[in-house]
């Protein structure tokens, strides 16, 4: 019998950890096509015509940070906040109701709360990463949110994977976080965690 994906992504998170955090965009919610779209679409209304493969390589990444990012890439000069609030919109208005749960992450979520202290660390916005844990179905089981913005520094610094560690009270070499991005990973890694990728299914 073919082993299932959440008895794989088990198997990686056996040991003596205090605390699961996980990622949210393509981690829990099965929504990066959708982030991906509306940064391409707000990039259109300042006449930047983007590679939606970037959102792919800063996955994780604080919009701010992207967009100073694209600035670069493409000579451009959209201001990052700006541009914060109209992808928000945008993403509110016509892809959040649609986000989808990566279903044997979100198991996994659910059958170790109770067990060990769970985190969500993202680099979206609060609001909406909010309401995609309600649409998902996990908000009642996330004690702590980290959120761009809430740290001096976002992934691939370690600032947003330690202060979720402080706020709850757990050393960050008990944390074992949840990713599926290079960013991520390195941020884990910089905080003195181990994590997994959940796309990879690979432990560091």
């Amino acid at each position: 019998m073919q082993e299932s994906d959440f008895s794989r992504l088990s198997n990686l998170t056996e040991g003596d950890y205090q605390a699961f955090l996980y990622d949210c965009d393509g981690t829990l919610a099965d929504n990066m096509p959708a982030h991906a779209a509306t940064y391409v679409a707000v990039a259109k209304q300042y006449q930047v015509e983007m590679d939606p493969a970037i959102i792919d390589e800063l996955a994780g990444w604080p919009i701010a940070n992207v967009v100073e990012e694209l600035n670069l890439r493409y000579n451009a000069s959209m201001d990052p906040e700006e541009f914060r609030s109209r992808k928000a919109q945008l993403f509110a208005d016509e892809y959040i109701s649609k986000v989808l749960p990566i279903p044997y992450v979100v198991e996994h979520l659910k059958a170790n709360a109770g067990r060990v202290r769970i985190a969500v660390v993202s680099g979206g916005d609060r609001i909406a990463v909010q309401r995609t844990l309600e649409i998902i179905g996990v908000s009642e089981f996330v004690e702590i949110l980290v959120c761009a913005g809430e740290t001096p520094k976002g992934k691939p610094f370690a600032d947003p994977f330690l202060k979720a560690a402080e706020l709850l009270g757990v050393d960050p070499g008990k944390c074992l976080v949840f990713e599926d991005g290079i960013p991520g990973v390195k941020a884990a890694e910089a905080a003195g965690m181990h994590w997994v990728r959940i796309d990879q299914f690979k432990f560091g």
